[in-house]
């Protein structure tokens, strides 16, 4: 049988599969370019800040904001563009940023699961209805007769629903659970870098801070 006619025997519930399959390409491909974007541009460019912030903290800064598209530069830049800040007031400024950038690294989430979970239903939906149509065609004095072939086809023909559907959301699923492996790696890199930041800044702060500290001496 040909693809059209696949197509029509799965009825009427192959048009929203079919809107689905194209949704989730799309959203697949759209989440394979940011994280390969991600991927291969985030560890050399936090290795060089972070090496050169204690030296050039200027030159530093000039780097991320070249690179703003990418959400840990972002986070950065949040607290490192902040007046002076005390290590705790450093420290928040990181964790909000992160905290704002988190809907971007889940984006589609929502999408996904709705076409893994819909998918397999809109594919039962209609298998149950081409299976009401095969049986009410056939009549009791057709049992038997060389009418039942027919029937029996059309069962075998209503179930192209249901393997679309199972064929949408086990596709979908595949490259779902993938960007949530990478979204749960991209969180553990983000505070390693933001701690690794953060100990950098204490140990500024507190070098600019501790001669003052010394030269005080109360009355």
């Amino acid at each position: 049988m040909s693809i059209s006619g696949l197509f029509a025997a799965g009825g009427v519930v192959m048009w929203p599969l079919l809107v689905f399959s194209i949704l989730a390409i799309a959203l697949i491909l759209e989440r394979i370019i940011f994280w390969q974007r991600v991927t291969k541009r985030q560890k050399p460019l936090i290795r060089e800040v972070l090496r050169l912030y204690p030296q050039d903290t200027q030159t530093a800064l000039q780097i991320l904001e070249r690179n703003t598209d990418l959400q840990i530069a972002r986070i950065f830049l949040a607290a490192l563009e902040l007046e002076k800040p005390t290590p705790e007031e450093f420290r928040l400024a990181l964790e909000s940023a992160a905290q704002a950038e988190m809907p971007i690294l889940k984006r589609f989430n929502t999408g996904f699961e709705t076409i893994i979970a819909v998918s397999p239903l809109l594919g039962l939906l209609g298998t149950i209805l081409g299976l009401i149509d095969a049986f009410a065609a056939l009549r009791v004095g057709d049992i038997g007769t060389s009418n039942t072939p027919g029937v029996t086809g059309g069962i075998s023909e209503a179930l192209i629903s249901t393997v679309g559907g199972l064929c949408v959301a086990i596709f979908t699923l595949l490259f779902a659970n993938s960007f949530r492996g990478l979204y749960r790696r991209q969180l553990a890199l983000i505070q390693e870098y933001g701690g690794k930041l953060e100990l950098l800044y204490r140990r500024y702060y507190s070098y600019e801070i501790l001669p003052y500290v010394k030269a005080y001496k109360p009355e």
